[in-house]
């Protein structure tokens, strides 16, 4: 908190009612002037019943030296939180397709980018560079953040989204991110800076407001046939440039906005995300990276969950070790960690082995991965297309949940059959159940403390 300066202390007045007051109050006032219609209105306003103020704890980043502490704001139940998430559903996907050149969102997509890039412009000086943003969340001042907003959607020549104005979409989202107050050690407190980690429309002012902020650097990057990409705080850059040339070019980019601070690691050897990378000799190197942190700890075989969950498991593990690992040795060395890992949670190693296989079917790899034919193979499976998400119909679909436990391993096969015996001619054919399990009441769960706020 004195690091950042992003927190005011209210002392012990308790700031919720006031802050429902308002809120209600504001939209009510937007309502009447015709900003926005009757039933986003009712959607957005808030139940005094219903609200928490939103609490902070701390994470520990285990995985970085002096393990500093990452602050949460949890405030699922907060005043602001139905307009945050209504601001977010309608800005983000705006933000994604505005910053798609130049943001990776997983260590696959930085294996393609990387692997058209070095066809050309890998060079045996080639320099590798991360560099973080010292606390981006907290550190982006609130009301140049929410300018951002506005300076995205006149970037993409927007006078309404979503039947909303564009000066309603302002007014809402500087009053969320205005509205920021929570409760820690029973004292009060009220963000002035930044917005709350908690808050789904904090990412998206932050990486709007370091979308403009890298432009210059995006620019000089590419016109020296570097790459450049960001996932939120994180920055990858490849580049030929002299060491201390690109040392002296980040110090410049330190002194383009007080707000932004960087701090880099340069080298012939990075990692980003779980991705390792390396130049070798003019080669470029990539396979899995685990934080010095990382323990082997996987959903337990023994555990009562279904086998399918378990077999995800495998499955994820084995396409990333392919799509990751440039050459075979890496792609064995993963391999048999993983089995590692698995043989310590009590998975059998001929079901291992059975898992192992599959995901090379699944691809239509026929036989063995060897140091002849893995390079083939893994840009096989490189190039296959990602199966995209099929949204939901919350209209025709109907959720079915039950506790799973071992007695219950045919439930579902049973259920689907009994389903088609009885409605396969009905009209409620047209509705699609899906099955999902909630876990048992187990000692995990009953350990785990959840901290609620009361308002009285």
């Amino acid at each position: 908190m004195e690091k950042t300066k992003a927190y005011k202390c209210l002392g012990t007045e308790d700031p919720l009612p006031d802050l429902i007051h308002r809120t209600n109050k504001y939209l009510l006032d937007l309502r009447l002037a015709k900003w926005i219609t009757q039933k986003q209105y009712e959607k957005l306003c808030i139940n005094p019943n219903e609200v928490e103020l939103a609490h902070l704890y701390y994470l520990p980043k285990a995985h970085k030296p002096g393990t500093p502490l990452r602050p949460i704001i949890s405030g699922l139940k907060h005043p602001t939180i139905k307009m945050s998430k209504f601001l977010d559903e309608l800005l983000r996907p705006l933000f994604d397709k505005m910053a798609s050149e130049t943001t990776v969102t997983s260590g696959f997509e930085l294996v393609k980018q990387l692997q058209k890039w070095s066809k050309v412009n890998i060079r045996q000086e080639t320099l590798f560079c991360t560099i973080d943003v010292a606390d981006l969340y907290t550190m982006v001042p609130q009301t140049e953040g929410v300018l951002s907003l506005k300076k995205m959607l006149d970037h993409l020549k927007l006078k309404q989204v979503g039947g909303l104005k564009i000066e309603t979409i302002i007014r809402l989202s500087r009053f969320v991110m205005q509205s920021n107050y929570f409760s820690y050690n029973g004292q009060f407190y009220h963000q002035i800076r930044g917005g709350a980690m908690g808050s789904p429309l904090t990412l998206t002012v932050a990486n709007c407001y370091m979308f403009f902020y890298e432009q210059q650097i995006i620019k000089q990057i590419s016109n020296s046939g570097g790459l450049y990409f960001r996932y939120m705080d994180d920055i990858f850059i490849a580049i030929n440039w002299p060491v201390r040339h690109l040392f002296k070019q980040i110090d410049k980019w330190n002194h383009f906005d007080e707000n932004i601070k960087l701090s880099e690691n340069i080298g012939s050897a990075v990692d980003f995300l779980d991705l390792h990378i390396e130049n070798q000799d003019g080669q470029l190197f990539t396979t899995v990276y685990v934080k010095p942190s990382y323990e082997p700890y996987y959903l337990p075989f023994n555990s009562i969950h279904p086998l399918h969950m378990k077999k995800n498991i495998i499955f994820t593990m084995v396409l990333r070790t392919i799509r990751y690992c440039s050459t075979f040795q890496a792609y064995l060395n993963e391999r048999e960690q993983l089995r590692i890992g698995l043989l310590l949670n009590k998975y059998p190693n001929k079901f291992i082995n059975e898992q192992f296989q599959y995901i090379l079917l699944k691809f239509n790899i026929d036989q063995l991965l060897t140091v002849n034919n893995y390079d083939n193979y893994r840009q096989k499976v490189i190039d296959s297309p990602i199966k995209e998400k099929v949204p939901i119909d919350y209209g025709k679909t109907m959720f079915v949940h039950f506790t799973y436990c071992s007695n219950m391993k045919t439930f579902p096969g049973k259920f689907h059959t009994l389903w088609n015996k009885y409605f396969g001619e009905s009209p409620i054919n047209e509705v699609i159940p899906v099955l999902g399990t909630r876990n048992v009441n187990n000692l995990q769960r009953r350990l785990v403390h959840t901290k609620s706020y009361l308002w009285r």
